[in-house]
């Protein structure tokens, strides 16, 4: 027996199963909105910057090869 999951787009439960070419979407369609979303730009990662990591990695004018002021 197939594995069911839930499709990532509108939650209708799927066969996680070779002959489901969607999968793990249920239709062509929520596999089609999943694209857009992600050429949309609507999925993002999280970044949180470290404060001292940046403090260390922007060149000072002696790093440039400027003069000390």
């Amino acid at each position: 027996m197939a594995r069911r999951v839930a499709c990532p787009t509108c939650g209708k439960s799927v066969e996680w199963d070779a002959a489901n070419r969607y999968r793990p979407f249920c239709s062509e369609r929520c596999k089609l909105i999943d694209l857009g979303a992600w050429a949309d730009e609507s999925y993002r990662v999280p970044v949180v910057e470290d404060k001292d990591d940046l403090d260390s990695s922007t060149p000072t004018e002696n790093d440039r090869g400027g003069s000390p002021r």
